[in-house]
């Protein structure tokens, strides 16, 4: 079932008219119309708040959409995404694999902290070459944080997160074992979906590696337990 097929379904079961989802999401009647006959498409936010009305992960509500739209990006976008330069470097895949290897080195690989950048912060670094990868947070059940990727001294890219736990049952160990599976594809957080007994995790992104917008989320006993909003893309 496509997502503007599943949304009338839900909104039908509900017993909410078009207007009547408009006002619990905050949109107009049209952009509702416009979302059940396919001719736009949710941003992150707005699927969130859809998620949480009708009860229902993130996943089941858009994946079938998203198998066929890729997330968001079309051919074009991945195609330029490996012939784009960032300052003038043509190494969009290499970028990308030191990205990835830095990720599961640094939190996800439960690497060591090193000196706080800020008054109680929580620092990671990993080097490679010319590469560097750093990300800092504050906080813990309830944190916020960048991550950012430097070649030769010169900055190249940057994330910024939010996030928090919204019920008993989150697993740091289950959320780490989900980002250490971060695909090439969307170098951003943990796979589309992972499950592992009775912990799933979601996550969904719109946009390319150079300017991007997600939403993760975990679920244990069919309970959210945990959500993280991220946001970033290259700096030039």
């Amino acid at each position: 079932m496509s997502f503007q097929e599943q949304l009338q379904v839900l909104r039908k079961a509900r017993g909410l008219s078009q207007e009547n989802l408009a006002e619990c999401i905050g949109i107009s009647r049209q952009a509702v119309a416009k979302w059940e006959v396919g001719q736009s498409y949710p941003d992150v936010d707005k699927l969130i708040l859809l998620s949480n009305l009708f009860k229902i992960s993130i996943d089941k509500l858009v994946k079938d959409y998203t198998e066929d739209c890729h997330l968001g990006q079309d051919e074009n976008e991945n195609t330029s995404m490996h012939n784009t330069s960032i300052h003038n470097i043509t190494i969009y895949e290499d970028i990308i694999s030191f990205l990835c290897r830095a990720k599961k080195a640094t939190y996800a690989g439960k690497g060591n902290e090193c000196l706080s950048s800020r008054p109680n912060s929580h620092d990671l670094q990993y080097a490679e070459g010319d590469f560097k990868y750093i990300d800092t947070y504050l906080g813990g059940e309830k944190f916020a944080g960048e991550e950012a990727l430097w070649y030769n001294s010169m900055p190249l890219w940057s994330m910024n997160y939010i996030g928090r736990i919204t019920a008993e049952g989150f697993s740091g160990d289950f959320l780490k074992e989900a980002l250490l599976l971060v695909p090439k594809e969307y170098p951003y957080r943990g796979p589309m979906v992972y499950q592992n007994g009775d912990y799933k995790y979601h996550c969904i992104v719109n946009g390319s590696f150079e300017w991007f917008q997600g939403y993760e989320e975990i679920y244990y006993l069919d309970r959210k337990v945990y959500e993280c909003i991220f946001h970033g893309g290259s700096i030039k």
